[in-house]
């Protein structure tokens, strides 16, 4: 039998939205909310390039990531063709209007995925055994 971890009321899941749990460790689960007040958890991150799912516009049961609109199944986390890959779902339940995750799931499942680089230090990058770092172009 389960053990139920409470997150959330629907309510506080925007309509056609979504909302970031942290977790001890690993990366956040995004959980969604659809116009049919359906509730789906995924990992929040593309498969493609580590996009926040959480930021991403959802339709019918679906969220477009909002980096390169690679279009995911809320139900099952997988890319719709023509795109591939799949995002770590999580086991959620709704009772009495309030949200409940897998607590198992929240504490073991997509530890070892590493979140995405972004910001200062995200453009270097190596090539065969050297390291270097990619530079901005220069004005003037």
């Amino acid at each position: 039998m389960s053990e139920w971890k409470k997150i959330c009321l629907v309510n506080d899941i925007p309509l056609l939205g979504a909302r970031r749990v942290a977790r001890a460790q690993g990366m956040a689960v995004a959980v969604f909310r659809s116009s049919e007040d359906k509730v789906f958890a995924l990992l929040d991150r593309c498969p493609h390039k580590g996009g926040p799912l959480s930021q991403g516009i959802i339709f019918g049961e679906t969220v477009a990531c909002p980096l390169h609109n690679m279009t995911i199944g809320l139900a099952d986390g997988c890319a719709k063709a023509p795109d591939e890959g799949c995002t770590p779902k999580f086991t959620c339940k709704v009772e009495g209007g309030e949200v409940y995750l897998d607590a198992n799931e929240l504490a073991t499942l997509a530890l070892d995925l590493q979140p995405p680089r972004a910001g200062p230090g995200a453009s270097t990058g190596a090539v065969g055994d050297q390291t270097f770092a990619v530079q901005a172009p220069h004005s003037g």
